[in-house]
């Protein structure tokens, strides 16, 4: 009984994985940032001295637009500034559309 199980989850993960890998954008390339938008420190952030970095993961438009964001990793009290302010970055053309990581430092003032 245990071995069509354990079968069943091997062909789900693998199911997974190729879901995953085909609705993935291309492996970041490191295009140029062009204009930045500063992140807002939150205030609660300030409250309670918190700092850190943030992970964003964009996927960048062949213009140089931002086409969408997710989080890699960073405090949660900072995250939604963070995605916020590289929504509005631009980064230079490309041929295609690309996955661009950057990190946004928040330091206490």
């Amino acid at each position: 009984m245990r071995r069509p199980v354990s079968f069943l989850a091997v062909a789900v993960i693998a199911l997974a994985s190729v879901v995953t890998a085909q609705n993935a954008p291309a492996s970041p390339s490191e295009r140029r940032i062009t204009a930045r938008a500063a992140p807002v420190y939150p205030d609660l952030a300030k409250k309670m001295h918190i700092h850190g970095t943030v992970r964003v993961e964009a996927v960048v438009r062949s213009n140089g637009s931002v086409k969408s964001t997710r989080i890699l990793g960073g405090n949660p009290v900072l995250v939604d500034a963070a995605l916020e302010a590289v929504g509005k970055w631009r980064f230079e053309a490309a041929q295609s559309e690309s996955a661009e990581v950057v990190q946004i430092v928040f330091e206490t003032q």
